[in-house]
C-alpha cells in the first residue's frame, strides 16, 4: 500500500473496514474477528479514534504474536500482510471465506466503525447467510469512473469531515469499499453515480401528501430519483413542509417545535434507505403525508432473523456498505441504536412509539397529534416575519460549529439556497468564517 492510500484512509475514518488503535495490545483478535466475519479491512495502529496520529513501531515480536492471534481464531485467519508504512503498522484482514470465525472472547462483527460482541441469534444468521453476495456488493457492469460524479464525492467529504488533497473518485471508492479494482459496485452506484437511476432502475424516492385520510386526493407529490443521500435531504425537506409546527420565541432565541420529532423521522428515513431491499426491481422507498399519519415503507420486509419483538435488541444490516457511508456522515446511530432512539424522542414529546409491520414491504407509521397548531405549507405571522437570512444568523449565534447541511435541515431549505444566502451574508459583512473549512467555525460580526 502506498502511503498517500493510506493516508486518504485515516482521512476518511474509522468505517465497517477500517479500525484505528492507538497501541497494539493483545485484545487485537476482536478485530481481526470482526474484520474477517464482516467485510475484510485494516486495523492501523498508531491512530486515535479521531485520526489523531500517534505513532506505532512493528517489530518482530509484535508481528509474530499478530500471526499467532490469528492462527488461534476459528477457524484461522490468514493474515494478508502486516506492515510499517511511515510512522504506523498495517494489518490488512481478509473477508473470510468459512464464517462466522471467532476468538478466545467469542463472536465479533463490524457494525458501522465498531466492533461490537454478536448475540447468539447474530451468530446463527452469519452462519445462514455466510455465502450470500448481497446486491450492494455486485458490480455494476456497465459503469465507469466517468459516471461518477466528483461533485457529490465532495459533498459526501464535506459532510463527513473529511479533507483530502485530491478527489480521484476509483480510489476514494476503493478505500470504502465501494468499488473494487474490475469495477464499481452497486452501493458505490447509489451514492455518487452523476444518474443512478440510469444504471439502477428502482433507485428512487416518492413523497406524496394526501389530502385527508384516504390514499386519494394528491395535494404534493415529488419523485426524487437522485442519489441516496439526496433522496434523503429530500424527504426530510418535504415532511418539513407538510408537517405543522410550532414556534415558540424566548427573547432573541427562536425554537421550531414540529408535531413529530424531527429527530425521529430523520432516523426513519435513514433506516428506509439503509434496509430497502435494493435487489427488488419496479419498487420505491414511500414517505406518506396523512391527515392524521405519516408512514414511511421501503421494499423489502424484515431483513431475515429480524421481527417486530426483536426491534432495538436485535443489529441486522440488509446494506452494511450503506450503512456505513450514513454512519460517517452522522446520519444514523452506531451500534444499532435507530429504534431506541425513535422511542427517546416520541417519549419526550409525549407521543406513542410509532407502529411497525412487515409483509414484503417494511412499515413505520406515526400518528399525527390530533391537535395541529400551524399547518404544514402555511406560513405563520411568525414565520413570514422572519427572514431566512436572519434564521441562518440565529443558528449559527447558537452554534458557531453549525454546517451548512444542518442549517438547510432546519429551515427545510436546500444546500444550495443556504450556500447563496451565506455568501451574502458574507459580503455584507454580517458573519465571516475563522478557520478553515474543517476546524473552523462562524462568527457573528456585532
Amino acid at each position: 500500500m502506498k502511503l498517500t492510500d493510506l493516508n486518504l484512509i485515516v482521512a476518511e475514518g474509522e468505517g465497517l473496514t477500517a479500525e484505528f488503535k492507538e497501541k497494539y495490545t493483545s485484545k487485537i483478535d476482536r478485530d481481526i474477528v470482526a474484520l474477517a466475519n464482516s467485510k475484510g479491512g485494516m486495523i492501523i495502529l498508531g491512530v486515535e479514534d479521531s485520526g489523531n496520529i500517534t505513532g506505532e513501531k512493528l517489530t518482530n515480536q509484535m508481528k509474530a504474536e499478530i500471526l499467532s492471534l490469528a492462527r488461534n481464531c476459528d477457524p484461522h485467519i490468514a493474515i494478508l500482510k502486516i506492515s510499517q508504512i511511515d510512522n504506523l503498522v498495517v494489518i490488512d484482514v481478509p473477508e473470510g471465506e468459512e464464517k462466522p470465525y471467532s476468538c478466545s472472547s467469542g463472536y465479533f462483527r463490524r457494525l458501522d466503525g465498531v466492533t461490537q460482541k454478536m448475540a447468539h441469534k447474530e451468530v446463527a444468521l452469519l452462519f445462514k447467510h455466510a455465502n450470500t453476495i448481497s446486491f450492494e456488493e455486485r458490480l455494476c457492469r456497465d459503469v465507469t469512473r466517468d459516471d461518477i460524479s466528483q461533485d457529490k464525492i465532495r459533498a459526501f467529504f464535506k459532510e463527513a469531515g473529511i479533507v483530502a488533497d485530491k478527489i480521484n473518485p476509483q480510489d476514494i471508492l476503493i478505500s470504502l469499499k465501494l468499488a473494487a479494482k474490475d469495477g464499481i459496485k452497486n452501493a458505490g452506484v447509489l451514492f455518487f453515480a452523476r444518474e443512478p437511476r440510469r444504471h439502477i432502475l428502482q433507485c428512487e424516492t416518492i413523497l406524496v401528501s394526501f389530502k385527508g385520510m384516504s390514499r386519494v386526493d394528491i395535494i404534493d407529490r415529488k419523485d426524487v430519483q437522485d442519489d441516496l443521500w439526496t433522496q434523503y435531504q429530500e424527504a426530510m425537506i418535504f415532511l418539513k413542509r407538510h408537517l405543522s409546527v410550532r414556534t415558540d420565541i424566548k427573547g432573541f432565541d427562536r425554537k421550531d417545535n414540529y408535531e413529530i420529532p424531527l429527530e425521529a423521522l430523520r432516523e426513519a428515513v435513514a433506516n428506509a434507505i439503509i434496509h430497502r431491499d435494493y435487489s427488488v426491481c419496479g419498487t420505491s422507498i414511500m414517505v406518506e403525508v396523512h391527515e392524521d399519519r405519516v408512514i414511511i415503507k421501503n421494499p423489502g420486509g424484515f431483513p431475515d432473523g429480524m421481527s417486530t419483538d426483536k426491534i432495538g435488541s436485535l443489529s441486522v444490516r440488509r446494506n452494511e456498505l450503506i450503512a456505513d457511508i450514513f454512519a460517517r456522515m452522522r446520519r444514523v446511530e452506531r451500534m444499532g441504536s435507530g429504534f431506541k432512539r425513535i422511542r427517546e424522542y416520541m417519549d419526550t414529546a409525549g407521543l406513542p412509539f410509532p407502529k411497525i409491520s412487515s409483509d414484503d414491504f417494511f412499515f413505520i407509521e406515526f400518528e399525527r397529534p390530533k391537535k395541529v397548531i400551524e399547518r404544514a405549507g402555511r406560513e405563520s405571522s411568525v414565520k413570514s416575519s422572519v427572514k431566512s437570512s436572519v434564521k441562518i444568523i440565529e443558528l449559527i449565534r447558537k452554534d458557531k460549529n453549525i454546517t451548512i447541511s444542518v442549517i438547510a435541515e432546519q429551515l427545510g431549505l436546500t444546500t444550495r439556497a443556504i450556500e447563496k444566502q451565506i455568501v451574502k451574508l458574507q459580503a455584507n459583512g454580517l458573519i465571516r468564517r475563522v478557520g478553515p473549512d474543517k476546524g473552523g467555525h462562524w462568527e457573528v460580526m456585532k
